[in-house]
């Protein structure tokens, strides 16, 4: 299953790239997607934002610029990301009541850029200026010439950025740009670029049993830490989420039990929502997840072996995350950068160096049944051969179990 993206870049008055909309599709015909608003957000932000090659990469390190409909912004969707992710698009279809305005000002209170897209001018707007950053204009719908008035009215009085969309001709550009208009994007810059990629959906059982703890009354972080645990989607989306909402600490949040309670109750209910709902009806093979658990386990019980007195946390992340080019097609060393890895895990993974990652080559060795490489790379662990064949099926048993417990 893949997600397709498209991308328009918006460019400032001497026609550098500021940033870029991002457009969600529903396939590699650049299409529109035939879904709601929405859920149309939401995959975009959960493909995006909570996975895959991440937005800096989508946007060449510029501003991603996202659309949200009425009831995302007043459900507090934006929230579930850091402020400097994207630029909230208020969508035009969107009523200025006084819930919405009451939302536009939290956002803005807590710090994130908004526009106001396709706008009509309308009084009902007027006492929002004051949180919103840029306005765009349809010059399709909005004439330049009557544009032009309605900047030259509030220019003088707000802080207020005024960005011209449809733009198609030179012609065009030079009329917004004489106008007033600080932002330009349209075809005249740059068609839709199509970007696809491969998107990670949670596992339906995982998201049943976790539904199932966030509703109890009082959250139980340490059973969703053992079931996050237990996902490579959530495991990676959770990481990176954390760590994306803590980028100014001068650590990383490396375990799942420390990002869970950064969370804390709310957040936590909301991520697990958001994550889950974007993907309700689709998912991944279960064997590869099934593998992935495996190895997890396998790796993990390896490294008790040697250092027993180590709860083999990071040889358990180094299997969890071995399989992920599978997943995803693209590079493991582009992924890997953008989770809060300790440097012996990163160095596992995209190098098979150092203790880790010995006991992932011994790991592959025995997927692979390569007798020869096993006894090598057990001699060198200096690991019994009998315990390796015990802890391998050990592994088998505990995520088979895992997917029986799973599905009650």
């Amino acid at each position: 299953m893949f997600s397709y993206i498209a991308r328009q870049p918006i460019l400032n008055r001497n026609k550098q790239t500021i940033g870029y909309e991002l457009l969600f599709r529903d396939g590699p015909d650049n299409c529109f997607p035939n879904i709601g608003d929405e859920q149309a957000t939401n995959r975009l932000l959960n493909d995006n934002f909570f996975s895959s090659a991440g937005e800096a990469q989508l946007t060449s390190g510029k501003r991603a610029f996202v659309n949200f409909p009425y009831s995302s912004i007043v459900s507090g969707t934006p929230l579930l990301f850091p402020k400097q992710s994207f630029i909230i698009e208020i969508l035009e279809n969107c009523e200025p009541t006084d819930e919405l305005f009451e939302a536009v000002k939290k956002l803005h209170q807590r710090g994130y850029t908004l526009a106001l897209d396709d706008f009509i001018p309308n009084k009902q707007w007027t006492r929002f200026f004051p949180y919103i950053h840029i306005i765009k204009f349809d010059i399709r719908i909005i004439s330049i010439e009557k544009a032009a008035r309605f900047i030259q009215f509030y220019k003088e009085k707000t802080k207020l950025r005024f960005l011209a969309e449809k733009v198609e001709t030179q012609e065009e550009y030079q009329q917004a740009y004489d106008a007033g208009f600080d932002l330009f994007q349209g075809f005249f810059f740059s068609k839709p670029e199509m970007i696809q990629r491969k998107s990670l959906k949670p596992s339906s059982l995982t998201t049943l049993r976790l539904f199932k703890e966030i509703c109890a009354t009082d959250v139980d972080f340490d059973k969703i830490e053992e079931i996050i645990a237990t996902d490579l989607t959530l495991s990676y989306k959770l990481l990176r989420h954390v760590n994306a909402l803590t980028s100014m600490r001068s650590k990383p949040v490396t375990s799942f039990k420390q990002a869970l309670i950064f969370l804390g109750e709310d957040q936590l209910r909301r991520f697990v929502t958001f994550v889950a709902t974007s993907h309700a009806v689709e998912k991944k093979p279960q064997s590869l997840y099934n593998l992935s658990l495996q190895r997890a386990h396998f790796c993990e019980q390896l490294y008790r072996t040697r250092v027993p007195k180590d709860n083999g946390n990071q040889a358990f992340l180094t299997g969890l995350f071995s399989l992920l080019d599978s997943l995803l097609d693209q590079p493991l060393e582009e992924l890997i950068e953008l989770l809060p890895l300790s440097e012996q895990v990163k160095l596992a993974l995209t190098k098979r160096a150092g203790p880790l990652g010995a006991i992932l080559n011994l790991t592959d060795a025995y997927d692979q049944a390569n007798w020869p490489l096993v006894r090598k790379y057990s001699t060198a662990l200096k690991i019994n051969e009998s315990s390796i064949a015990d802890y391998y099926l050990e592994s088998v048993k505990w995520s088979t179990e895992y997917e029986k417990t799973s599905a009650k």
